[in-house]
Parts: C-alpha cells; structure tokens; sequence
C-alpha cells in the first residue's frame, strides 16, 4: 500500500525554522524574515490543497520566524543569553554581524562600544541556551570574526581557526558566511559544515540598476583586482561578463609596521589599458578605504573613464571623509557594497553609494538548508549572471526561495 503522505514528507523541512537573531544582525534578519514568511506561504497554499489537516504542516508557515532573546548585561559588563520561547527540536540559525560597533553596554557606570569580541562572545551565549534542546544550531556570519587573522606568520594566535573549532565543540553543525577573506580557514574543520558565499550576482545587479545603459563590452568595460589576494574574484567575474581584467600588486615597505601592517610604498599595475573604460574594481572589503582609493586615483591617472568600486563589506573604519573628497575630484564614481554588515544611516545620503541587497538571497539560502536540500540553486551565480545580461534587464532570473516555483 503507498503512503498517501509520501509527497509532503519527502518536501518538509526537516524540522520548525526558528532565526535567533543577535541584536548586531537584527535588522538584517527582519528583512530576511519577511522574505522566509513569503515563501512558506506560497508554499503552504500548494500544499494545504492535499494536505490541508496534516500534522507534518504545524507551524510549517508562521507570522515570523524570529525568536525573543535578548543578551542583558550586569553592571560589572558580564553577560548571559535569554531566549524566552521553546527551541526544542528546531531548525535554529543564529546570526550575527560581528563587525556591528553601533551598540553599546556600561562597565562600572563607563559606556562601551559593542567590539567584534563582545558580539562574538554574545552568539555563543545564544548557542550555549539553546543548542541542548534544538534539532540543529547553524550559524550565520556574514563576515567571519576574525577572518583577517587567518593564517600565522610569526608567533601570533590564529583567532579565526579558533573561533571556527570553539563552534563546532558547542554543537554547531553548520557555519555560513560571505566572501571570506581566505576560505582555506575551514580547513580548521574538516569534518563539519562550512559555506563561503559569493554575492557576485547580487553586485552586477546593483551595478545594472545604478546604470541600466552601462555597456559591458572588452572594449568599454573591464574588471580589476586590487591585489594579488582578490585575483580569483575578479577572474570569475571578467568571465562572466566577457570582458578584460587586470591587477594591481602592492610593494610595501617591510621594514616598517604601522597600525599592524606593513605600509604601501606603491601599487603597481599589470594589465592592458583602462583609457576609456568604465573599470570595476573588486575585493571583499573596505577597511579604512586607503588602498582601495589610491587604486581608483591610480586608474583615472591612467585615463579611465569611470572607476566603480564593489565590496562585499563596506566597514568604513576611517570614516567617509576621504570618500567625499575622491568623489568631489573625480577620482572616484560610485561604492557598492551589501548590507550584510552595519554600515551608519549617513552612508545612504552619500551620492556615491549603492548597496547591494542580499537579504532575499540569504532567506533562499535558509530556506535550502532547513529543507536540506543542495543549494546549487540558491547559490550558484553563473546562469543568473548570464540571464540578467540579456538586455540588461534588472529583473532577470532570481531564485525565489521556493520549492514550488
């Protein structure tokens, strides 16, 4: 006799989604939960017509995916995690934006900043409430805490290894996060879960809706690498665009340590000519944003005609001063970046930036994990890339979430 619930059990999620959002990455997450809510209840709608008083169903599509949880502080400035809602036998992702600086907590009557430590310390508190009772803890981190300190070079820590390790032996089974900055960190944990996600299709989309006319040709368009370590991003991209790409390697003075690195003598430039070009400059992120702008001066002394420039981060340690000014003298046109870390609300009155928007993109990837299911249709940019190039429509082909679609 078949089972005539064979259908529905082979397409339900695994076990109830539950986002357990760090006050850092709260903002991001609504976002992505109203994108999730959309999906379930497309969904719900086909499968309530066989299925409309099956238990497998319960809680398949709620009002929001959020948990309540809060990370108070006593006055010492210790802490503790607090999620006031049952997590027992779900599908828990925990997100957080350890770059966000915004919020802030007393020591002994002394307000201090939230560092990447304090948020970093504050997800595993989320995890470490919940983690006993959940069906599966995933981890989100749109950028990787401490993924700068990746490798060891003399007698120094390697933070990021560490932190990927300390997760994994609290239970985690999945970490996601975006654009690392050396993917080869998750060799730390070999045997877990770790995806590196690119946000490629998500730049060329905001590049086209900046300027849908932009021509994208070898002779009017080419991609550039700031350096050595952003080579294979802009490799894949030119590829994609069928375009030209070139790269800039940076001599630096090694004598000298300033802020904790050597400084940058000059950036020399390998490559055909930019005369005349609109030139796409790559990298996973803006710092404080100095090496980056001498690149873009660097092009418009070569005789570029526009210098666009796309990270995946946009930090911002040094603020946006220096941006205004390269803006002002031409050197620099437009600064996208994704709103996947915190950027301050004055960045959006800037008339050089455009963000990149990948909380539909990051509710797609949930929902492909929490169905376990491959992701190759969420993640993988090329066929995407390719169909939003034809006519230079920006409402090309997007994978919307759902299973049904």
């Amino acid at each position: 006799m078949s089972n005539p619930n064979k259908y529905i059990i082979e397409d339900i999620p695994i076990a109830p989604l539950k986002i357990a959002a760090h006050i850092s990455a709260r903002s991001m997450a609504e976002q992505v939960d109203k994108h999730l809510v959309s999906f379930r209840k497309n969904d719900y709608d086909i499968l309530s017509r066989n299925y409309k008083d099956s238990l497998l169903l319960k809680g398949f599509a709620p009002d929001t995916f959020l948990l309540k949880l809060d990370c108070p502080r006593f006055g010492s400035g210790e802490g503790k995690g607090v999620i006031y809602e049952s997590t027992r036998g779900v599908d828990e992702f925990v997100i957080c934006d350890v770059t966000n600086y915004s919020n802030t907590y007393t020591v002994n009557g002394f307000l201090n900043h939230m560092s990447p430590d304090d948020n970093y310390q504050d997800m595993k508190r989320i995890i470490g409430a919940s983690v006993a009772r959940c069906h599966r803890v995933n981890v989100i981190m749109p950028f990787l805490y401490s993924s700068r300190q990746h490798k060891r070079t003399k007698r120094e820590s390697l933070d990021c290894a560490m932190a990927l390790m300390e997760l994994v032996n609290m239970g985690v089974k999945n970490i996601i996060t975006f654009d690392a900055h050396d993917p080869r960190v998750q060799n730390a944990i070999p045997l877990s879960g770790f995806d590196n996600i690119m946000p490629t299709y998500s730049f060329v989309k905001a590049l086209l809706k900046y300027d849908p006319n932009i021509r994208i040709d070898r002779d009017s368009f080419m991609v550039i690498s700031p350096d050595e370590g952003a080579m294979n991003r802009a490799v894949y991209l030119a590829n994609n665009l069928g375009v030209d790409m070139g790269m800039f390697y940076k001599r630096r003075d090694y004598s000298k340590v300033i802020n904790g690195r050597n400084p940058i003598v000059a950036h020399e430039f390998l490559g055909s000519s930019v005369e005349g070009k609109t030139v796409l400059v790559v990298d996973d992120m803006i710092s404080s944003g100095d090496s980056m702008l001498d690149t873009a001066r660097e092009l418009k002394d070569k005789k570029a005609k526009r210098v666009i420039v796309c990270c995946t981060f946009g930090l911002f340690t040094s603020g946006f001063e220096k941006f205004d000014e390269y803006y002002e003298k031409g050197y620099l046109d437009c600064v996208i970046t994704t709103n996947l870390n915190y950027r301050p609300q004055s960045i959006y009155e800037k008339p050089w930036y455009v963000e990149a928007d990948m909380s539909k993109y990051l509710a797609s990837i949930i929902n492909s994990f929490n169905y376990d299911i491959s992701l190759k249709h969420a993640i993988q940019s090329t066929k995407k890339i390719q169909n939003l190039l034809k006519g230079h429509r920006s409402d090309g082909y997007e994978y919307e979430g759902s299973l049904f679609n």
